[in-house]
């Protein structure tokens, strides 16, 4: 990565935080899980991901050195699939299996805790009203 120089002879942070954008924002696309738009009898699909990145870049002198360095990551998740037939488009979604995972296991949680404090609730008042009757 060739990185131009300013004038306090050290390199600009500016071009290694462009550079690093630039090079991850080319691979971050839904091409790169899928492979590009398929077309078929008038119908062409076209595949949709969520890209998310992040990268980081610095330079700094020590002891009189020029030194800097960057980093970064790109993770693509496919989410769904455009489809175009007779003028028309509609989106249809792909289910990811570990969110319905997710979904059943803190549903079911919910429903032991809550039924839980309802017996709770029901035991303490009976076993109060009992206390009250040997009185």
């Amino acid at each position: 990565m060739e990185q131009k120089e300013n004038k306090g002879n050290q390199p600009s942070k500016t071009t290694l935080v462009e550079n690093l954008a630039e090079k991850l924002g080319i691979t971050a696309k839904a091409a790169s899980i899928y492979g590009d738009p398929i077309e078929r009898d008038g119908v062409t699909v076209v595949p949709v991901a969520k890209a998310m990145y992040g990268f980081g870049g610095g330079a700094g002198t020590k002891a009189g050195e020029n030194g800097s360095g960057g980093g970064g990551g790109v993770s693509l998740t496919p989410v769904g699939y455009i489809e175009i037939k007779d003028g028309n488009t509609r989106f249809r979604s792909i289910r990811d299996p570990q969110t319905t995972v997710k979904i059943v296991a803190i549903s079911s949680l919910f429903a032991y805790l809550t039924a839980k404090t309802v017996t709770n609730i029901f035991s303490y008042k009976g076993k109060k009203k009992g206390k009250n009757k040997k009185k």
